[in-house]
């Protein structure tokens, strides 16, 4: 096996989910800026509920990709019980059901400086 190979991650944009089919659309053209800029790394979406797919599919679906890091990414502006509470468990969960695979939880997209930073431009009519 090869060690110098560096390995592939893949990067799952998790957010809440609502059963308004076109509340998902910021959270998809994230995904599809992603593989526009990054075309040879594996993104998907997953969702805590209301909205498919939930995160233990997406999960597997990267796994048959061959993939073994897998970067979770809480598209979440604040942290509330969902990003504080939920995802950690449910992650964990997936440690527990997949010791094979390395996850990395990111902290919240609305926890980033950079973020807070293109808020405020947005929110003062600056054009980034």
């Amino acid at each position: 096996m090869n060690t110098d190979r560096p390995r592939r991650t893949g990067v799952i944009l998790f957010a809440h989910g609502s059963r308004d089919p076109l509340w998902r659309l910021p959270i998809d053209a994230v995904a599809q800026r992603m593989q526009q800029q990054w075309p040879d790394m594996p993104v998907a979406c997953a969702f805590l509920e209301l909205t498919a797919p939930a995160l233990p599919e997406v999960v597997e679906q990267l796994m048959k990709e061959g993939l073994a890091h897998l970067r979770i990414v809480p598209m979440f502006l604040g942290v509330g019980r969902h990003a504080r509470e939920d995802l950690p468990l449910l992650v964990e969960d997936l440690r527990q059901a997949y010791p094979q695979v390395e996850f990395e939880l990111m902290a919240a997209v609305g926890e980033h400086p950079a973020m807070t930073s293109l808020m405020a431009q947005i929110a003062a009519g600056v054009t980034p």
